[in-house]
């Protein structure tokens, strides 16, 4: 099954039940068996998000059972190698040396926005 780190739109998504029957049990898998990670800048998105205070405590109590991955200097070296090879916004390459540096799969829906980073693999449970 291995790890996997997951963007903040397929956390909404997953947490939102938007995910056909088979992609959200395959996420649920992955969550249940601690087999997913969450970089920081995914809390900061997810956290930024102006819902109300139940869905804020979802995103909260989520964000809290998961391991987040911090900017470390290898992560940073890795956002500046991608942002020098690639078209990529900060927040994405940020997300996407996280994912290289830990050797993670990314789940994303966004599957476009990491489209020409080398060597990384992206999983969108949409189409699980």
């Amino acid at each position: 099954m291995g790890t996997h780190l997951i963007d903040s739109n397929a956390v909404i998504e997953f947490l939102g039940g938007m995910f056909p029957p088979a992609g959200s049990q395959w996420l649920e898998a992955l969550v249940d068996n601690n087999h997913h990670r969450l970089s920081i800048i995914n809390r900061i998105e997810l956290l930024g998000f102006n819902g109300n205070p139940s869905e804020m405590k979802v995103l909260s109590d989520f964000i809290g059972s998961s391991d987040v991955l911090l900017l470390t200097e290898n992560v940073v070296l890795k956002t500046i190698e991608l942002r020098k090879q690639t078209k990529i916004k900060l927040p994405d390459a940020i997300i996407a040396a996280t994912a290289l540096v830990h050797k993670l799969t990314l789940v994303s829906r966004n599957t476009g926005d990491f489209k020409n980073v080398p060597s990384l693999t992206v999983v969108n449970p949409h189409l699980i």
